[in-house]
């Protein structure tokens, strides 16, 4: 099973003039998530895909992929993911981390299009995520500290199917602890 994580971003920087995370759009938010998704204790969680779509200015949208099967030379603070993303908006190269201009809406028609994966957009409102049967291809779609633009979601919501771990909103990153949690256990069972 392949999961991937796909994180709008209304206001993330997308050029490199940034002195924090914190000041560039909130990137702290996607560094934390990337954190959360592709990391386990002296590890990476080599079957996971990350995408941030940043929105913010001068130039959106911004998608940065980050592949777990070719990331290397990767670390977890805050400061080794300043300097990745920095690189990385240039328009420099650091294994594993792309990035183009694909917009949120262009990125989620082409998943569902590909019919090999199942698209799951999170809100407190939706299907508890612990009644859901993942397919082999699960995306789960999240917003940032904003939120998703309610045109965006209802977009999402087109090609996938809202769920929930509770009607509490939590962070980005600890849903995405939560469903990697979750997934972890599922497969265990069915081993």
């Amino acid at each position: 099973m392949t999961r991937e994580f796909i994180l709008f971003s209304r206001i993330g920087q997308t050029d490199p003039n940034f002195s924090s995370l914190h000041d560039a759009g909130r990137l702290d938010i996607a560094h934390e998530c990337i954190v959360s998704s592709l990391f386990l204790s002296h590890g990476l969680r080599r079957d996971v895909t990350f995408h941030a779509i940043l929105n913010g200015p001068p130039n959106p949208p911004v998608h940065i992929k980050i592949d777990g099967e070719t990331l290397y030379d990767v670390r977890t603070d805050m400061e080794t993911w300043q300097g990745i993303l920095k690189k990385t908006l240039a328009g420099k190269q650091h294994p594993g981390i792309s990035k183009d201009k694909t917009s949120f809406e262009a990125l989620l028609k082409s998943k569902a299009e590909t019919g090999t994966c199942s698209i799951y957009v999170l809100e407190e409102g939706g299907k508890d995520l612990r009644d859901v049967e993942f397919g082999e291809n699960p995306v789960f779609v999240l917003g940032d500290h904003v939120g998703m633009p309610k045109k965006t979601e209802a977009f999402a919501l087109r090609f996938g199917e809202k769920i929930s771990l509770g009607k509490t909103p939590y962070l980005a990153t600890s849903c995405i602890t939560v469903i990697n949690y979750t997934l972890d256990q599922k497969t265990k069972a069915e081993l």
